[in-house]
């Protein structure tokens, strides 16, 4: 199957080599991309059994700087290697201070072989969902154990699986263990016939989150004035706009904040809220100034400092079923009651616990937005009583990390290999 695989691969690399290279010419921001993948981790040093994580993109690092800070907490002492796959998950990387990161090449060994021969990794971890043929491939030839972390897989990813089942299972059958973050996930595996033996649910890394207001004092958030648009996608901002010229005239003192999931499209926002007349500022153009009663977002890093000194949040991707909802455990672990739509396939369990709890308050589409936000705006106990569940159902949840950190342990002392290549 590995064979098939590289032969089918590299003649797609041959066929799409023209258009690659006329791409590279006119498309400056192509070709850097390209070249950085195609470099992977040149620009690191040499090493020896080192521990590899490979996380996509923001949202995977975040959980990955997790585990890493709690694997050193923990007395890891291996030089601990990130890799991402875009742009945007390796500029996080950095600005989270992590210190070897590098983006990941091509899912080919004339890329991936480099890469193994720099790195010796003795370990490889993949956040949620990254099972890269190849990459994979190239484990089971070096015995190399691999854990999928925090693992996840949507009803739609399951059913187009299950048409090409034989080669989803060869790609399995190369991973070591799959720790899922909810039974739900784990069924899905098992009906992709995956080996229950190779499976655990060890829950979610993301409520393992570290914040640093652990104790929020009382009444903290009922002085805020700020409601934070976090993680908005395209036909969001639309209905955010319309809530936010409707609550501003009901609640003068209101500032508001819209964070969109892409900073590549705050320009596109910026030229929408320009025609609903809407003063507002750039973060990065903010500075001292607190004038502004809307702050468009316009960087990477800086949303959870907005969560932390909000009172209320709407979280963006759950009104379209192509974005799946997205994350809500932050504002959540801020103490922030939390507002979304009702798509949230890609964070599924986290939607059921917050709305279960009574943290999470979930709306059926955009017209019911401004009436869920202004009515807890205007209900302060209720507000403080749903942040306050929010909260405590981010901590009741976490223990994610410690279990990875001990399958890892687990893995590493029973030497336990993928299975033979059919």
């Amino acid at each position: 199957m590995s064979l098939a695989y590289h032969i089918i691969i590299g003649l797609a690399i041959l066929v799409a080599l023209p258009f690659v290279a006329l791409r590279m010419v006119f498309d400056s921001g192509f070709r850097t991309g390209l070249l950085a993948r195609l470099e992977g981790c040149n620009d690191l040093e040499p090493m020896n059994d080192c521990l590899w994580i490979h996380a996509a993109s923001v949202g995977e690092v975040r959980l990955a700087k997790i585990l890493i800070t709690a694997l050193k907490e923990k007395g890891e002492t291996r030089q601990i290697v990130l890799s991402t796959f875009t742009p945007t998950g390796f500029e996080q990387a950095k600005k989270e201070g992590l210190e070897h990161v590098f983006r990941m090449p091509p899912d080919f060994p004339l890329w991936l072989n480099p890469v193994f021969d720099r790195l010796h990794p003795s370990f490889l971890v993949l956040i949620e969902a990254e099972m890269w043929p190849s990459l994979l491939h190239g484990c089971r030839r070096r015995e190399i154990p691999v854990l999928l972390a925090n693992g996840r897989i949507t009803q739609r990813s399951t059913d187009r699986y299950l048409k090409f089942h034989f080669l989803f299972n060869w790609i399995a059958g190369n991973v070591s263990f799959f720790s899922m973050r909810t039974q739900q996930d784990a069924d899905r595996l098992r009906s992709l016939r995956v080996d229950p033996d190779k499976m655990s649910v060890d829950g979610n890394i993301k409520f393992d989150a570290l914040i640093a207001d652990t104790d929020i004092p009382a009444g903290a958030k009922e002085e805020s004035n700020w409601v934070v648009f976090g993680s908005t996608r395209p036909g969001d901002e639309g209905p955010v706009m319309e809530a936010v010229v409707k609550l501003h005239e009901e609640y003068a003192n209101l500032k508001f904040v819209i964070a969109p999931r892409h900073i590549d499209r705050f320009r596109e926002v910026e030229e929408l809220i320009r025609e609903y007349g809407v003063e507002f500022q750039l973060h990065t153009e903010r500075g001292d100034s607190a004038d502004s009663r809307l702050v468009l977002l316009d960087c990477l890093g800086e949303l959870n400092g907005y969560y932390a000194k909000a009172c209320l949040a709407f979280i963006g991707g759950g009104f379209n079923p192509r974005f799946g909802g997205q994350n809500i455990i932050e504002p959540a672990s801020h103490g922030l009651p939390v507002v979304f739509g009702r798509h949230m396939n890609n964070f599924e369990e986290e939607a059921r616990v917050l709305i279960e709890s009574g943290g999470g308050v979930q709306i059926n589409g955009p017209a019911d937005m401004y009436d869920a936000l202004n009515h807890l705006l205007a209900d302060r106990e209720e507000r403080q009583r749903r942040g306050e569940k929010a909260r405590a159902t981010i901590i009741k949840n976490r223990g994610a990390v410690d279990k990875t950190i001990e399958l890892i342990g687990r893995l590493e002392t029973e030497g336990r290999k993928p299975g033979k290549e059919e």
